[in-house]
């Protein structure tokens, strides 16, 4: 995943009305007045923040007749779970290591209370 999709993809999750926008895609394509009715925001504000998704390559958006419906597009999020997976990975050896050290440490002291 490229330095800039990164940036766009956790520039746009970081919002709470985006990653609200996502869960409701995720549960099927919608139209922007479906989207934007839980809001007590203008349509042009949901309009602003489908934007931001779409450039991230979070949603697309589909014209049917009149219509143009939003669909989530799943692949940047998977893309985005693997990066950060290749650091949990990091971490948890490094946490596995302190752990040994901190088992060793803990040994030594009982040896010499003893």
């Amino acid at each position: 995943m490229a330095a800039n999709q990164v940036s766009d993809v956790f520039a746009a999750l970081a919002d709470p009305t985006r990653r609200a926008i996502l869960a409701r895609l995720a549960a099927g394509d919608a139209t922007v007045n479906e989207l934007a009715e839980p809001f007590p925001i203008s349509l042009q504000a949901v309009s602003k923040h489908l934007n931001v998704l779409e450039r991230a390559g979070l949603i697309t958006r589909v014209r049917e007749a009149q219509w143009r419906r939003c669909r989530l597009n799943p692949a940047p999020l998977r893309d985005l779970a693997q990066w950060v997976d290749q650091y949990r990975r990091l971490w948890d050896d490094r946490y596995d290591t302190l752990d040994g050290y901190l088992r060793e440490l803990k040994e030594n002291t009982d040896d010499r209370d003893q």
